[in-house]
Order: C-alpha cells, then structure tokens, then sequence
C-alpha cells in the first residue's frame, strides 16, 4: 500500500530510537527485525529475561531491565517524577524492573524517542506505564486512542484512504466535553501522521436531527463546543456514517455541510461503537488497522492489538517516529 511505504520512508534519515517493549515475543521480534533492515528508523528490543536469545536476523540492540546498567538512574528519575506519593526506592527499583516502565523511563528520559507495547499487555497497563514515566502532553486533560484506518479505496481516489477512528482504544463512555477533546486530539495529530488535513465528523444514529434521543443531543453538543473552540477545523455533527463518507448520501441529508460525504476523522460516540467499528471494517473491508495510536501524552508510547502481527508492529513503529518528530 502506498500510505504504508510512505509513512516507513517519511521516518528516513531522522534516527529515531523506538523502543519495542515486548522483545520476547516473536511477532515483535520479527518487526525489529523488519525495521531494522528497512533502516529508516533504530529499533530497540527490550527483553524481560536477559538469558532469552537474539531473534534470527537480529543484529540491533537488545536490553534487559533487571540488569541494565541504566536501571539506577531511571530509578531515581522515576522517583523524582513520583515525588508527591514519596514511592519507596526499593519499590521504584521493582516497578522498573518491568520492561513497560523501563521503557517509558527511556522515553521519558530521551533515551529513546518512543515506544511501542500492548502485543502482550492489556491497553490500560501500557496507559498507565506511560503516564507514570511520560505524562500528559501540556493541555492534555486525557489519554485517548486512535486507529488509522487504511482502507481500499471508496471515493475515487488512485490510493487507498487513511480515515481516524476515535476514541476506538481509551475512554469508554465519552461525555461531550471529553469528545471534543479526542476530536481535537485527533484533529491534531492527523497532519503529522497522514499528512493531510483534518474533515471531522460527529457520528450518531442521527444526521442533523433524524432522530431525538440524550445519545444523538450528546454529538450534537459535543461537534457544536467543538466548533466554538477550534473554528480553524472543519467539522460538522451529528452525522450518520454513510453521510460523513458517502458523497451521494451527504448531498441528500446534509447538503450544506462542510464535511459529509469527504471526512476522514470519525469520532464515535462511545468505546464499544468506534472498537466494534475498526474490527469490522478491518476484517470486512480488507483495511489495515494501525494503533491504537496513544493521543495526549508528552512524548509517543504506543499501543497495540494483543492479536497485531508483525507487519502492524512495524506500522506502529513509524506512526510512533514521525509522532517524535512532530512533539
């Protein structure tokens, strides 16, 4: 897929380090070995068990926790970090022990320019390893998760589409406040990891009025604060999905809006909506799903599907470098 060769080649010639955290695993031992072949980035393994074996091929650097020479320092970097909760050393020394931690250590740090993790461990240990170690982006209230979308075209284009399927990773239940924020968490991050420019759409059962119901009056306000704070993006809500994407449809229930029929960043208005979405479309439409791409914290650490296979990884991997180069 062109997007695909595009975001390894946009990550070229910077010298990135990502972290991949769970090295023991083979799927994430083969990406390492993917990226480091394709060289447009620095792959690191990370290893909980310092006697396990190099992947074949591998040739890159490999580092265990427990006996890492800069498990010291993190240590006290991480307690600094942790002043108010006054965590024990011996206890900071524990928790960096494990590979997630010590990951966000090198990240937080800047050691290492990302991260990735979640082939193994569950979204919501890879969140908080990296809120402890990294924390929230300045004016970041939350944490919210993204999938990127590859889909085979539908519009007319010569390429396969990038659509962004958000909150599709974090927060189960959004209310309308926090939905503007992963609308604009999304918004944000669309230049820097597509390369265009943002259509958002407020998705509902509804469009503009269709139905009533406390469900579609939620994306009703949440696209109208939107609008009232960020006036430079186009966006519009509450839309069905077929006429934030289908062209024929938006000229019949929204002619005049700026963004049906051409979105291409698609806030749901709850987890199991947007989660239930990525894998249909995934597995329906022949699409590739990157992420969950972690919004919000200070610096890139990554999630990932606990069923990614190493083209995926590699993936992520990029989306987290060219994350690094746009912090």
């Amino acid at each position: 897929m062109a997007f695909l060769r595009k975001l390894a080649e946009r990550t070229h010639g910077a010298g990135r380090r990502v972290v991949l955290v769970e090295g023991q695993d083979e799927r994430v031992a083969a990406a390492a070995v993917r990226l480091q072949e394709a060289g447009h980035l620095v792959p690191v393994l990370l290893v909980a068990d310092g006697s396990q074996g190099a992947a074949p091929g591998w040739r890159g650097e490999v580092r265990c926790p427990a006996d890492d020479p800069e498990l010291e320092r993190y240590t006290d970097l991480y307690r600094e970090r942790l002043a108010e909760k006054a965590v024990d050393r011996e206890a900071a020394r524990r928790q960096l022990i494990d590979p997630l931690y010590f990951a966000g250590m090198m990240v937080g740090s800047g050691d290492a320019d990302g991260a990735v993790a979640g082939a193994v461990h569950a979204t919501g240990d890879v969140i908080r390893a990296a809120l402890r170690c990294i924390g929230t982006a300045p004016g970041a209230r939350m944490v919210t998760g993204a999938f990127y979308m590859v889909v085979p075209s539908f519009r007319g284009t010569a390429e396969h589409e990038v659509l962004t399927f958000a909150d599709a990773g974090v927060i189960p239940d959004p209310d309308a406040e926090q939905l503007v924020e992963i609308a604009a968490q999304a918004a944000a991050m669309r230049p820097i990891i597509v390369g265009d420019e943002p259509r958002v759409a407020f998705l509902s059962f509804s469009t503009r009025g269709s139905a009533v119901s406390p469900a579609v009056e939620k994306m009703r306000q949440a696209h109208a604060r939107f609008e009232a704070k960020h006036p430079q993006v186009l966006a519009d809500g509450e839309l069905q999905a077929d006429a934030a994407l289908i062209r024929h449809v938006a000229q019949r229930k929204a002619p005049d809006s700026p963004v049906a029929g051409h979105a291409n960043v698609l806030i749901f208005p709850d987890l199991g909506a947007g989660n239930i979405a990525y894998k249909l479309v995934e597995r329906l439409a022949n699409a590739t799903a990157i992420g969950p791409i972690l919004h919000g914290l200070a610096r890139p650490y990554n999630d990932l599907s606990r069923g990614a296979e190493p083209e995926s990884i590699e993936s992520v991997a990029y989306v987290t470098a060219l994350m690094a180069a746009g912090s």
